[in-house]
């Protein structure tokens, strides 16, 4: 509508100086010293909320931290959505490898460097910002939730119970997330669905403290060494994932979708430079989009243990540690992954070592029918501002709380991200195009109009 065009003008300056401020907020949920930073940045969300018309902002302690419910119920014959997403954000280590502060939002470019810009403040603002379009122009078309949590970054472990005793309140047609990413804005996409994810832990023992590796040396086993060896069996010569039963509940992809994902147009010549590296790497007979899109997969995150101080010293240390996460395709089971995976490094682990594995979160996969109302509704949007449909892709990370939703509220749920996998989540100078930033807005009240056409 003309005059959601001419009120975003007229407004984007704005919208871009609030998110700036929200972005200022080092909401780090994984780190108590930010414990009061997560507060702050729940009232910023419940006021951002308020201020753009919404009836309701409501803050929700959990044991954990809060989360942020907002609503307008603009007509009660109107359907619901409820738009989740978070303002936790990812820590920003290491901090040497950025370019600016990463909580003094720097833009260069046309892009916003900040942790969080793209991941998710940046794309769930778009929404209050949609809201705010729709109520100063008095045309809402939909009754629109927000859930906007403070705990995705570490396994949103709160979430559950939370949907779980609030199901009334949560009551709505469909969920609209954006927490993912497009080809590019010139060849917009939709993400049809999102990897399950099993993250663990593993600790290996071996001498009761750490010895001096010229005296001990090559007659006691080195833990690190061994969790290395542990490790590297987790693949086969053709990086196959080894642990028995990894795959047996894998639906393969047919022949007609790889051939879908295939008009997707990928530069892998492009790929490389941009990662700095000299040749892609993972399961043989399958493109590198593929592999991060359809495939389950199994990486090392952090391997630690002994002397990293600076200078030299000669140790041969007591324990060795790792962090390893598994995204899971369509059928594949968190839990049942997670205990394979804790199982396997328990019985490769040789008798000159103490192995402890534990979990730390996990979520399931998703998949949302590109013949449903819900997904129509998002294509219809995004070719009506982009002019051009969009492709669907399948997503390679994991938002565990797709299968919560489904399963608790029986509802379809829309990805519809508008940032690029050049954005660099959860990296060093993480940032967000601002013409993206504006696009989401644009694009959003039209999903709503959309949708609340009669199927």
């Amino acid at each position: 509508m003309n005059e959601w065009k001419v009120f975003q003008e007229e407004n984007k300056d704005r919208f871009l100086t609030e998110l700036l401020d929200l972005l200022r907020i080092p909401s780090v949920s994984a780190k108590s010293e930010h414990n009061a930073d997560m507060q702050a940045c729940a009232k910023a969300v419940a006021k951002s909320l308020t201020d753009a018309g919404a009836q309701v902002a409501t803050i929700y302690e959990t044991e954990g931290h809060p989360i942020v419910y907002g609503e307008i119920i603009a007509d009660p014959s109107f359907p619901t959505v409820l738009v989740y997403g978070h303002y936790d954000v990812q820590p920003a280590d290491p901090l040497e490898l950025w370019n600016s502060g990463p909580f003094e939002p720097t833009i260069i470019d046309g892009k916003i460097f900040a942790r969080g810009a793209c991941d998710d403040k940046g794309q769930f603002y778009m929404h209050v910002k949609a809201l705010e379009m729709m109520t100063k122009t008095n045309t809402m078309c939909t009754n629109i939730k927000f859930v906007i949590e403070g705990e995705e970054e570490i396994g949103s472990p709160n979430l559950a119970s939370f949907v779980k005793a609030n199901k009334a309140l949560l009551k709505a047609d469909v969920i609209l997330i954006s927490d993912t990413a497009m080809i590019s804005m010139d060849t917009p996409s939709i993400d049809i669905g999102v990897r399950g994810l099993s993250y663990i832990e593993i600790e290996v023992t071996g001498p009761n403290r750490d010895l001096h590796s010229g005296v001990y040396g090559g007659a006691v086993a080195n833990p690190i060494t061994i969790l290395s060896k542990m490790i590297a069996a987790c693949h086969d010569e053709n990086n196959h994932i080894t642990i028995p039963g990894f795959y047996d509940d894998v639906i393969e992809s047919s022949a007609a979708e790889r051939a879908k994902m295939a008009e997707a147009p990928f530069d892998e010549k492009e790929f490389m430079q941009d990662l700095g590296i000299e040749n892609v790497w993972g399961e043989k007979g399958y493109s590198t989009n593929e592999r991060t899109g359809i495939r389950p997969t199994l990486e090392v995150n952090g391997i630690w243990g002994g002397y990293t101080g600076e200078g030299a010293k000669t140790v041969l240390p007591s324990k060795a540690f790792a962090k390893i996460s598994c995204r899971l395709v369509p059928n594949q089971s968190s839990k049942v992954i997670t205990e394979k995976v804790l199982n396997y490094f328990k019985s490769i682990a040789p008798n000159n070592v103490t192995v402890t594995a534990f979990e730390h979160h996990g979520g399931e996969p998703y998949i949302t029918p590109i013949d449903s109302h819900e997904y129509q509704s998002a294509a219809k949007a995004i070719t009506k501002v982009f002019g051009k449909e969009p492709i669907p892709v399948r997503g390679g990370g994991s938002i565990p709380i797709c299968s919560l939703f489904e399963q608790e509220l029986g509802l379809k749920i829309v990805f519809m991200g508008f940032g690029l996998d050049s954005d660099n989540l959860h990296s060093p100078n993480e940032k967000y195009d601002i013409v993206n930033f504006y696009k989401g807005i644009e694009t959003i009240p039209y999903f709503h109009q959309f949708f609340a056409e009669k199927k």
